[in-house]
Formats: structure tokens, sequence, C-alpha cells
């Protein structure tokens, strides 16, 4: 990581060095919600900023706005990014779930240069970051889901997204449209509350360290499905678990051929859910939505270790 003293000479060198680096946090933030993956979108952001320096000082100071050239750069990679990321997960082993984050207070990545981290490293918190929003994303072609991202969560006008995705505003308009009507449809019953979520996750917790089979099934939707992504990298199940009493069955099957491990709570991706830990690393983590009742409707469990960087144990 650039110490202070690195970056003061540097800007010396290059007076704009610090307007350009201060859209880092913004570039980070579209990458990873367009693209499900932290390890993806710093890919995004390094490939930007190398096409940036690649120009001469004379091409960069023609730049009228050099944050919105860098964010349609950025948006232009990840839509090449999720034409090829579909083709990709065809051959991936079992189901893909979007890379899950931890409250940006307890970011250990290691890109993020070590505990305590980089505040601009960091991914901002809120709704459309969510599992339940991350996921209902990739059923998105991939113009839907930049239109969406950058108009709904983003604020850029029609005009802007429509020189990014390569199509009319009007096209985006409706891109939008569609991705909205998607959210709408797969989140009906949704109705996301932090502190609800928490109660709900802590009974889990409890009733799955307890064994309480009747409690698991009680605590989750009749129709609830648990989904898990092991990558080949770690051992998962690969098709989707369907039904209260199936998944509370599958669950405490695990419980007991597993060695002792500690279950935990903790934020994935700004809500409640449950990381499990054993000697000392971080080998699950656990992302939930909940029905209006309450009961949980969705289980995602990420085991690719790929995908826990950022969880690592200080």
């Amino acid at each position: 990581m650039t110490t202070p003293s690195e970056q003061a000479a540097d800007e010396q060198r290059d007076p704009g060095l610090s307007a350009i680096m201060s859209e880092r946090r913004q570039l980070l933030n579209l990458a990873y919600r367009l693209l499900g993956s932290l390890a993806d979108a710093e890919d995004v952001v390094q490939e930007t900023y190398t096409r940036w320096y690649a120009m001469s000082r004379a091409e960069q100071e023609a730049i009228e706005s050099p944050g919105a050239w860098l964010t349609k750069v950025a948006s232009r990679i990840c839509l090449n990014l999720l034409g090829s990321a579909r083709v990709r997960r065809e051959t991936y082993v079992g189901e893909w779930i979007p890379e899950p984050l931890p409250d940006p207070a307890e970011w250990i990545a290691g890109a993020a240069g070590g505990a305590g981290g980089d505040p601009a490293d960091r991914i901002t918190l809120d709704e459309s970051v969510t599992m339940a929003f991350l996921v209902v994303f990739e059923s998105m072609t991939p113009a839907e889901r930049v239109a969406f991202v950058l108009h709904d969560v983003f604020r850029y006008p029609f005009a802007e997204v429509a020189e990014i995705v390569g199509r009319s505003p009007a096209a985006c308009r409706q891109l939008a449209s569609s991705a909205r009507r998607r959210i709408a449809a797969a989140r009906a019953e949704a109705s996301p509350n932090a502190a609800r979520q928490a109660s709900v996750v802590r009974r889990f917790k409890a009733a799955w360290e307890a064994q309480d089979i009747q409690a698991l099934v009680g605590l989750l939707d009749p129709d609830a499905t648990a989904i898990a992504d092991g990558g080949g990298r770690a051992i998962a199940h690969l098709l989707p678990i369907e039904g209260a009493e199936q998944i509370a069955r599958f669950y405490l099957t695990i419980a007991g051929l597993a060695p002792p491990r500690t279950i935990l709570e903790c934020s994935v991706n700004g809500l409640p859910g449950l990381v499990v830990e054993s000697g000392g690393r971080i080998e699950t983590v656990f992302a939930f939505e909940l029905a209006d009742d309450d009961r949980i409707k969705h289980i995602w469990a990420v085991r690719n270790p790929d995908k826990l960087r950022p969880w690592r144990l200080s």
C-alpha cells in the first residue's frame, strides 16, 4: 500500500492524482454490484486506472470529467465481463452465489491492506448490495443489469447510460424498467429488516446448535430454498434443497457429521447472517432472506474459499 509520504510525492508529480484516485471507492462499489465478485471488481478498477495512465498527459487533460470517463470505462469492462461470465458459469461446479462481504468495520481483506484496511477499498453497504439483490441481478441480462445499477443505484441519467451500454436512452429506460420488474417479482414476499432478521437468525443458530428439528422447521418457510456454493473447492450440496423439513434434516445431518465448529453471528452484505469458523478460519458464510411472516425464505451458504478472502481472521 502507498504510504502517505509516497502519495504526497506522487501528487507533486501529478497534481490530478488525488482527484483521480478519489474515484476508487465509487468504481469499486459500481463494479461489485455489477459483477457480484470483489476479486473481479478489484481487477476492473485496476484495469480502469491502467487505461487512464496509458494515455498521455495531454490526452488526460483533454478529458473534461475524469470521474465520468473512469466510470464509463469501468462500466464497459464490466459489461464485457458479464457476457463472458455467463459462459464461465456454465462450467462452474455446482451453484454460483455472489461473493459475500462482511461489515466494513470487520473488513480485513488482504487486498485492503490487512487489518484495518483502507476505507477507499471498502464496499458501501445498502439494500442494493444485499445477497437477495445480487442474486436477482444474476437473472438479468448484462445490459439490464448495467442500466439498472447505473441509473437506479448510482443515479446516472439515461443519456449517459446509453453511451456506456451502446443503446438509445429510450432503450436503456426500458432495460431499467425490465430490471425493476424482475426485482419486484423476486422480492414480492420479502421484507428486509435488519432487527427482525437478527432475531430470526439468532433463533436459527440456537436451534441448529441444539439440533432441534422442530424449531428449525418452524423458522423456515414451507417453500424455503437452501443453496450452497463450493465451486469444486469445498464440499457443498450441488443442487438447491427445497422445503423446510428437507433443509432442517440436511443441516442437522451435516452438523452431526462435522467436527466441532463455532457458529458466529455477523453482518453479511449489510444484513444479519452467520459464519462457521473452524481451526482459526472462516469456512462458510451464510446469508438469509426472510418472507413477510419473518420465516426464512432463502439461505445462501458460500464455502468456496476463493470467495471468502475478505473473511480471513486477524
